[in-house]
């Protein structure tokens, strides 16, 4: 008994010992790669706060080194997402790594003592926290799709506004921003103000944020807008027209979201809702089929 207590007190003395090694050389690490400046960044989800030093280690020394074309076009995903002013490429792709290595830890830890554990878990925990912030990316992606179709008819008509009230078209972005709800059409609209005032042609600045965006309604719009610009066209009745189509199709997305209501609730009402009708009605009375001896 001596002897067992005496090993386990070295293996938690070793354990705790490389716990603090562990945090020690993180920390002389992290002191060597240049502060973290995000001062003109968006703020990171509070989840992401805890472990982004140890991301920032992976990134600085693992994925620097990736190829320039994966990088390329994990940076274009981001942007794409409304993520581009975040974190860069080389951090979302240290996040994944990072992810997959806490899944597996604390899976680990969780399985062992609720005694589950099996060796396959290796394989597949660190596989669901690689891809886990791939999910995120896309649910992220989904929202800011659905907020800006929402907006963009509210948007357009304030533009419309304040150009048929006589202000320029970066003043009439300007009322927008201020009048119009808040959503993902604030940033993006106010990356499009920011391009003009450095001195980006208004076209050019459009159809960057038709590129970064990839929704067919906004390229729609842009396309528009660019095209009036080359014709000569008033400005204001491309708007009208741009604003009263989104808003058609904001209502036939609507119609059609009702109408796929009644199939998806087939599924629920025949797995759930059916069988315990039924067995609410099927009770009584086969309680009394067996009062009167027919069973």
């Amino acid at each position: 008994m001596f002897i067992l207590s005496s090993l386990d007190l070295i293996i938690s003395l070793s354990v705790t010992a490389s716990l603090l090694c562990l945090v020690f050389s993180l920390t002389l690490i992290s002191r060597q790669i240049p502060p973290d400046e995000r001062e003109f960044m968006d703020a990171l989800p509070s989840a992401l706060e805890f472990i982004w030093p140890l991301v920032r280690i992976v990134a600085y020394y693992g994925c620097v080194r990736l190829p320039y074309t994966y990088v390329k076009s994990v940076e274009k995903r981001l942007r794409r997402n409304g993520m581009g002013y975040m974190m860069m490429a080389e951090e979302y792709l240290a996040l994944r790594c990072v992810a997959a290595f806490f899944i597996l830890t604390f899976g680990y830890i969780l399985l062992e003592l609720l005694g589950e554990w099996n060796d396959v878990m290796f394989l597949v925990l660190p596989l669901v926290g690689f891809f886990y912030p791939d999910i995120w990316m896309r649910d992220v992606r989904k929202k800011q799709v659905d907020a800006i179709l929402r907006t963009l008819p509210t948007y357009l008509d304030f533009i419309c506004m304040a150009v048929h009230a006589g202000l320029n078209f970066s003043g009439a972005i300007e009322q927008a921003r201020k009048k119009a709800p808040a959503g993902p059409l604030v940033i993006e609209f106010g990356i499009v103000l920011r391009d003009l005032r450095a001195g980006v042609k208004r076209s050019r600045a459009l159809q960057r944020m038709a590129e970064r965006l990839e929704i067919q309604e906004v390229t729609s719009f842009v396309n528009a807008v660019v095209h009036a610009e080359k014709m000569g066209s008033a400005l204001a009745g491309v708007l009208q027209i741009q604003a009263d189509q989104r808003r058609s199709e904001r209502f036939q997305r609507a119609e059609k979201k009702a109408m796929e209501a009644p199939v998806k609730l087939i599924g629920p009402l025949v797995m759930f809702i059916f069988p315990t009708t039924f067995m609410v009605l099927a009770f009584p009375i086969l309680m009394k089929f067996l009062q009167q001896g027919l069973f």
